[in-house]
């Protein structure tokens, strides 16, 4: 029913314009779930790469410490063949010490031991210990008397006073070799240096030994008048 000048109600139209509504909700709903599907699923590939990531990095560690263990491995076996020779010349110095002591501990020894022997023993023991450092590639250099003062390759530890001014600044006596090793002096020789002796008192005067043991490069000779002689001064 309706009024005079009003058109008539449809009963059906409010069910008809509801329908459009109820359709829009529906799809906006499932636009939603596909997005949050979506996204889950882009979660989930994240998480499966962040995983194969990390499988990835504990394979490097892994290889890297194996690597490092394989070096050191390497390292202390170059280490063991560097050190073979000077374990070889030790088994030598012993036995010769050993068998030296055994000898002069003998009862049966009626005459003292020869000096000559014994000098000869210890220049052997001497000759081992330079053979096993030239395995290691240190070579040792002798110095003889007469040669003329080398700052670079002698460590001067006393001053002989000399009359021959052909002496002045040369070797006058040796206390120990100097060692090199390709070239570079590793230790210098010690020596003895003469110095002119203009007063005639013929006495020998030592070097003054520094932090190092010895007069070293760029250390003055304790001797009466050294800094007025060119030899004072090893540089």
């Amino acid at each position: 029913m309706s009024r005079d000048g009003e058109p008539p109600v449809n009963e059906d139209s409010g069910a008809e314009g509801a329908e459009p509504a109820c359709a829009g909700t529906g799809a906006d709903g499932a636009d939603g779930a596909a997005f949050r599907a979506g996204v889950r699923d882009a979660l989930a590939g994240l998480a499966a790469r962040l995983d194969r990531e990390h499988e990835r990095a504990a394979h490097r560690e892994a290889v890297i410490d194996r690597l490092h263990e394989e070096n050191q491995r390497l390292r202390r076996g170059e280490l063991q063949g560097m050190l073979e020779p000077v374990r070889a010349a030790l088994y030598r110095l012993h036995d010769q010490a050993r068998r030296e002591s055994d000898r002069l501990a003998a009862p049966e020894l009626a005459e003292p031991p020869d000096p000559r022997q014994t000098a000869l023993l210890l220049a052997a023991l001497a000759d081992d210990v330079a053979d096993a450092l030239a395995r290691l590639g240190v070579e040792r250099f002798t110095v003889e008397a007469g040669a003329p003062y080398d700052a670079s390759r002698h460590r001067p530890v006393a001053v002989t006073p000399v009359a021959d001014p052909l002496r002045d600044g040369t070797v006058t006596a040796v206390q120990s070799d100097g060692f090199e090793q390709s070239g570079k002096v590793l230790r210098k020789a010690a020596v003895s240096v003469g110095k002119l002796d203009e007063n005639g008192s013929g006495a020998a005067v030592k070097a003054a030994p520094s932090r190092h043991g010895g007069a070293e490069r760029g250390e003055t000779l304790n001797t009466g008048r050294a800094q007025n002689s060119g030899l004072g001064t090893d540089r």
